[in-house]
Order: C-alpha cells, then sequence, then structure tokens
C-alpha cells in the first residue's frame, strides 16, 4: 500500500511538471507592449493641464493690484468669446469700472457708463447657454430680462452661485490673479470704484503696468475723475435670478 502511495505521489509530481512545462511561455512568442498615447507638454498656464492658446486668454489689469488672467472658452461661447476680443481690441474696457460688487456673490462690470444701464454699440448677442458652472473665478456675460440681451457686460464669480447656471453665458474662468478680483471695492455701487486699467489678450503681449505706482492713487480716485459718471443709486427692479439690473 505504501509503495503504491510513492508511485501515484511520483506519477503526479511528474504530470504536474510536464504541464508546467507545456504551459511556459517562449520569449520568442512575447510581444512589445503596446505603445501609449505621449501626454501633452507643461502647460503654459498654472494649474492647467493643456494647452491653450494666447488668443484665448484675456488679460485684465486691475486697479486692486495686479495682473488677472481669464482663460475663454471659445468652444462653447464662441460668439461671446469673440465680442470679447473685438471690445478688448477697442480699448472698450479700458478705465471701466466694477460698478456692482457683492461680497460672498459676483463683481459686475464692463459698463462705459459705469451705472449697470449701458453697453457697447455693437448689437445684443444671442444666448449661448452651456453646461459650464458658476464656480469660484468663473467669467459669464451679465443681462437684462432677455435672454438674448447680452452686449458688453460681464461678471466675475467670487462664490459658487449654481442657480445661475444654464440661465446666463459662461464664457470663461480666472486662472491666475484671482486675489485681486477678491480686492475689488464692494458695493451697489462701490464708494471708491475699482477700475480696468487695462484689458489685453495675452497673444497681443501688452506689457503690465507699474502697479505699485498705481495702487495707492487708484484707490483714493473716485469714479467721476476717471472720466466716467458716478454710479446712479440703482434702479428699482432686478431680476431675482441674475445679477444685473435691467438696462433702461
Amino acid at each position: 500500500m505504501m509503495r503504491f502511495s510513492i508511485v501515484l505521489a511520483v506519477g503526479l509530481l511528474a504530470a504536474t511538471s510536464a504541464l508546467a512545462q507545456q504551459q511556459r511561455t517562449d520569449p520568442k512568442d512575447l510581444k512589445a507592449p503596446p505603445k501609449l498615447p505621449q501626454m501633452a507638454g507643461p502647460s503654459n498656464l498654472q494649474g492647467m493641464i493643456g494647452q491653450t492658446s494666447d488668443e484665448n486668454i484675456l488679460v485684465l489689469d486691475l486697479a486692486s493690484g495686479g495682473r488677472v488672467r481669464i482663460i475663454m472658452r471659445p468652444d462653447v461661447a464662441p460668439k461671446h468669446v469673440d465680442r470679447i476680443r473685438t471690445l478688448v481690441r477697442q480699448g472698450f474696457y479700458d478705465g471701466t469700472i466694477f460698478h456692482r460688487v457683492i461680497d460672498g456673490f459676483m463683481a459686475q462690470g464692463g459698463d462705459p457708463t459705469g451705472t449697470g444701464t449701458g453697453g457697447s454699440k455693437l448689437e445684443d448677442m444671442k444666448a449661448e447657454f452651456n453646461d459650464l458652472p458658476h464656480v469660484r473665478g468663473a467669467v459669464a456675460m451679465a443681462r437684462a430680462q432677455s435672454e438674448d440681451s447680452a452686449n458688453s457686460q460681464f461678471y466675475i464669480v467670487l462664490m459658487p452661485t449654481l442657480k445661475l447656471d444654464r440661465n446666463y453665458t459662461v464664457w470663461g474662468r480666472v486662472v491666475d490673479g484671482m486675489k485681486w478680483v477678491d480686492g475689488i471695492e464692494k458695493g451697489e455701487p462701490p464708494e471708491a470704484p475699482t477700475r480696468v486699467i487695462k484689458a489685453s489678450i495675452a497673444a497681443d503681449k501688452v506689457a503690465a503696468p507699474d502697479f505699485a505706482a498705481i495702487r495707492p492713487a487708484a484707490s483714493a480716485i473716485p469714479a467721476g475723475a476717471l472720466g466716467l459718471p458716478p454710479p446712479a443709486s440703482g434702479p428699482t427692479t432686478r431680476p431675482v435670478s441674475g445679477p444685473q439690473p435691467p438696462r433702461g
């Protein structure tokens, strides 16, 4: 009985060894691992993964102390981005103020009259509502009651306000300099409103101003001294869901 058990064990061991030999992969049968696609190089903007064209970067030099860089999104709001580029290159935004700034909500500007009722001479735009959310730093077009009334005014979101999603056209987001946005003078209207010193497109390579020299002087300049009328006390009605009062 013992002899039979030993013979059986030896047989099983030999069979296992033969099976393992059959399952061993011949090195000639090995294939090279698949070549994975290369990742894009480092971005030209801190915190961004993909590359973006300088033509789609809006630069705002603010009297609150520094330079703000905004990635524009022509992939979801092409007409709005084109409008911003057009007005920027006309110098339209230079010297304009942030006329309505609500702490914990948003900072609104882009009105050449500084009252919240003005716009450019270009036609109002048809809405390009999209899925970009109203997160902190999002930039969207302000409008009146009509969905297709956006023109030149825009706002920068200070704190997430997702109830505005798909009701206003978000066309960009701040990717650098948000602390200068936070420093915009608050108020409806602000007592000493913060102005846009210069708006430019990054592709045009406009040099930054001397903020150290501008900052102390700008804080003491009222809106009227900037070549703009003082902000009005504000219209009596505003849409409940949105950041802009109706234009009168």
